[in-house]
Parts: C-alpha cells; structure tokens; sequence
C-alpha cells in the first residue's frame, strides 16, 4: 500500500509523436510486436507503445519472385505477384485492426520500402487500418562513388515530403548512425514534416567466416556497451533548437540505461535485444525502477529531468565533443 502510494507522487507518462503514452519505454518492431497476442501481453507489461514488425516491400517482391520462377506462364507471374503482394499487406493491416481493438496504448505501424510508389500505397493503407502512427524505417547503402552527401540525404527528404502530403498520422523516421552531419540533417527531417526520430537503426551486418571463407550475419542483438555512442548523440540532438521528439534504441536493458536517455533528452526509449533474452518482465522492471529513482529524487513527472544532462544543460558541453581519451586514458599508464 505505501509503494503504491509513492507510486501515485510521481508519474512516468510521456507524450510520443503527439500520442499520450503511460510509460516511456516502447516495445521496439520485432517478432513481440507481429502478434496481437503479444500485444496484449505488452501493454500488461506496462509497455507505453508498440512498433509493429515492419512491413518490408523488398521481402514481399523477393517473395513474389521466388514463387512466380517456378512458372512459365507470364499471366501467372503477374497473379502470383498481385497475390503475394495483397496477402503480405492484408495480413498486416488486420494485425493493425486487432491490435487496435484490443489495446488502449498506441499502436505505430512500421514500413521499409525501395519504391515511392511502394511508400505511399503501403502508407495510406496502415493509415486507413488504424495506425496511430506511422515508423518510416530508412536505410540505404550508397554504392555510387559520384553520388554526393547531399544526394544520398535528398532521397530521405523526398519520402518524408511524399508521406507528410497524403498522410494525417504522424511520422517518426528510424535512422542509421553514419551522416556527415547528423545535427543538421535531423533538422531537415524536422523541417519536412517528421514529428520524430528514431537513434538508431540496426541493420543487417555482414561478418567473415574465415573457415568456410562465406560471408555470415553477423549478431543482431545489441549490447548495454553499444549504448555509450547513442548516448552521446541523443544529448546532442536534444541539445539543439529542434522541436522533434527522440526514441532512443539501442542497449536499453535496465532501468539505469532507459533514465540514462532520458537524462540525455530522449522522449521515449525502445526495448527489443533485452526482449529477446529476459521477455517482457523486462518492461515492467524499467517502469519500476524510474518510479523509484524519480522518488528518490523528488521528480514528480519526467519533463522535470529530461534533458538534464544534454549538450545545452550541462556544464561543459566539450565533454559530448570531445573526440580523444588521451587525458582520460593517461590515468590508467
């Protein structure tokens, strides 16, 4: 009874993309999030939101060609294509309908397309299902050396101003790490019409099988230790003069990782590697022990401390800027 009226003195909801949201932390896109099952399971956990699994157009095509090969007949192909296509879609939005019916939290949908085409129809689709939102995850590898930082970026924009002009729902953008400027091209994305930004993105990585001499998946589980680079660029965005919210995503496995981000500005953090190895309990022990930090320190809601410790608040700022250890590292000589 008297956790629970602690409790009651300080609250840990959040706003995300304009949704209100009980907790900060989110159930990230992954196989927790392809089930209404699971769903459920997640907002009992204390989940604020989920990402659903997203819907990838590569997948689909690649599996509409796989199939339309073992036929000759090019009325065949064509039937094939259109069926796989409208399975893979139908089976998605009414994953968006049963999960809407039978959860109060938000649920965001996620998309990775390689045509524009591909974007739009998929978008407006999620968005007549339901979605609450929508998580635009962006990734591509520039393999033209003539291609320039500013090419390679445009192709970002040119989807958010797509989707910001047929679509009513908020849009959040799931980037990767490597951009010549990140600051400044979050505000763009900012500028075009992105009411978030998601840092960051894990990708398929390749490793090296020395043995077999093959090229393998390499792990696509995060770490804790992966979290320190996030770190730095959560306080750095959130240091600057961009009214765009922050998900943070990568190594949240604690309460200490998830207050962590939100000392460094973040407006929610996404749980999924930890997911995977200690199940949704993982949920339910970050909201615990925000709860109990806040009261220790007499926070009663979170915009009391987020943002505490970035770029702008801190002291001395050359600590996020600082790029050498040498003074650090000296100590330890």
């Amino acid at each position: 009874m008297e956790n629970e009226l602690k409790h009651k003195m300080s609250t840990i909801s959040t706003r995300y993309l304009g949704l209100e949201l009980s907790s900060p932390v989110i159930v990230g896109s992954s196989n927790f999030t392809s089930k209404v099952e699971s769903i459920v399971e997640a907002e009992a956990a204390g989940a604020g939101a989920v990402i659903l699994k997203s819907l990838f157009e590569e997948q689909i095509v690649s599996l509409a060609h796989s199939l339309s090969s073992r036929e000759s007949y090019p009325e065949a192909d064509d039937y094939l294509q259109y069926y796989t296509r409208t399975n893979s879609v139908d089976s998605y939005l009414d994953l968006i309908a049963g999960a809407r019916k039978s959860v109060k939290i938000p649920v965001i949908a996620s998309i990775n397309c390689f045509s524009p085409k591909g974007w739009i129809d998929f978008a407006l689709e999620i968005e007549k299902a339901g979605a609450s939102a929508l998580e635009v995850n962006i990734f591509f590898i520039p393999t033209d050396k003539h291609q320039s930082c500013t090419d390679s970026e445009a192709v970002y924009f040119r989807i958010i101003d797509n989707l910001k002009n047929k679509l009513k729902i908020p849009i959040s953008v799931k980037i990767g790490m490597r951009f010549s400027n990140l600051l400044n091209f979050v505000w763009q994305m900012y500028n075009h019409g992105a009411a978030g930004v998601v840092l960051f993105n894990r990708f398929y990585e390749p490793d090296f099988d020395i043995n077999n001499l093959n090229v393998v998946p390499a792990s696509v589980l995060s770490s804790p230790a992966e979290q320190r680079y996030v770190l730095r660029w959560v306080g750095m965005v959130s240091g600057q003069d961009i009214k765009i919210d922050i998900s943070a995503s990568t190594g949240v496995y604690t309460g200490e990782d998830a207050i962590k981000y939100l000392l460094a500005g973040a407006t929610t953090v996404q749980v999924c590697s930890a997911l995977y190895k200690r199940g949704f309990t993982v949920v339910s022990e970050i909201n615990e022990a925000l709860h109990k930090w806040m009261e220790i320190r007499e926070f009663v809601t979170i915009n009391d401390f987020r943002g505490k410790l970035n770029y702008r608040n801190i002291e001395n700022p050359s600590l996020f800027e600082r790029s050498q250890f040498m003074k650090h590292y000296s100590s330890y000589i």
